[in-house]
């Protein structure tokens, strides 16, 4: 039977993902939902960042691009055999007309607080002052939001390492070793944006390997701010581990592991609603979720 990957995570970080300038002001990429605005990284941004530590860390080949049929896209020559980057994200070759659809799914990461109009006020007087003309300096402003981020990601592990329009089938180990590099990252992942670095890395994660391909906990993770803390709403949590599953009717609770930093959700422990599922530190998380995927596929 396929098993699906699927986890939905909460970081907390600030200003992550400009969109259009509006005159001398930088503004954050926004939505709208349920009458208020919500700043938002994009998935784009998300992917170009976990392309980059596949890269660095483990030296996974950025896959070559080019501009021969007229648009920029991969080079007509690469494999996912040689780049899991197409392995996991896709990718269209028009020369060739193929197309491979994305088997990563990946959501925008949107903030879990609204967005309040918090702006930073700068110059550049520092660099201005440096000469002796007594140069005017530039004013500007960039929107500011620090808060708590969502995002989810969803997959077959059996459509990783396969491509039938090329009859690639790589072998289970190789698999499995993309899909645990894939996670590793997850679990370190930082963002490099207008001179800081922001520690996108899980303060609160939950999922595991499913019967089922829907990503139950998509839009499911809400908090609350309490004087006495931050808190989950951990009713709509409950809701959906008690979904049972197609074929064996299991439930989505018995096959969810849930990690999270000690002391960042004062109610956490509150999801449990049986004594087999555990809340684990982000490492331990990682840790089983990662044996969990050798056992699958080795």
């Amino acid at each position: 039977m396929a098993k699906h990957l699927h986890l939905a995570i909460i970081f907390k970080a600030s200003n992550l993902n400009y969109g259009e300038s509006i005159g001398n002001i930088l503004s954050l990429k926004k939505l709208a939902s349920e009458g208020k605005n919500y700043s938002y990284i994009s998935r784009q941004a998300l992917r170009y960042d976990i392309v980059r530590l596949l890269n660095e860390n483990y030296n996974f080949g950025l896959t070559p691009t080019d501009r021969e049929s007229g648009v920029v896209q991969f080079a007509e020559g690469t494999s996912i055999q040689n780049y899991p980057e197409i392995d996991f994200f896709g990718y269209m070759k028009t020369g060739s007309s193929k197309m491979r659809k994305g088997i990563v799914r990946l959501t925008d990461a949107t903030s879990l607080e609204p967005f309040n109009n918090d702006t930073d006020f700068a110059t550049n007087m520092g660099l201005a002052n440096r000469n002796d003309q007594k140069l005017d300096n530039d004013i500007f402003q960039s929107e500011i939001h620090k808060t708590y981020y969502c995002y989810t990601i969803t997959f077959n592990l059996d459509e990783i390492g396969e491509d039938a329009l090329d009859g690639i089938s790589l072998t289970n180990q190789i698999k499995a070793e993309r899909v645990k590099a894939l996670c590793n990252v997850l679990k370190l992942l930082y963002r490099d944006i207008r001179g800081k670095r922001e520690n996108l890395a899980p303060l609160f994660i939950i999922g595991g390997l499913y019967d089922c391909g829907n990503p139950f906990f998509y839009n499911r993770l809400k908090l609350e701010f309490k004087k006495e803390g931050n808190l989950l709403c951990t009713a709509m949590i409950k809701d959906v581990l008690a979904v049972t599953m197609p074929p064996n009717n299991a439930t989505v609770e018995s096959q969810t592991i849930v990690g999270c930093v000690n002391g960042e959700f004062r109610n956490v422990q509150e999801i449990k609603t049986s004594e087999s599922l555990s809340v684990v530190s982000i490492e331990t998380f990682f840790t089983n979720l990662l044996s969990s995927i050798d056992q699958y596929y080795i």
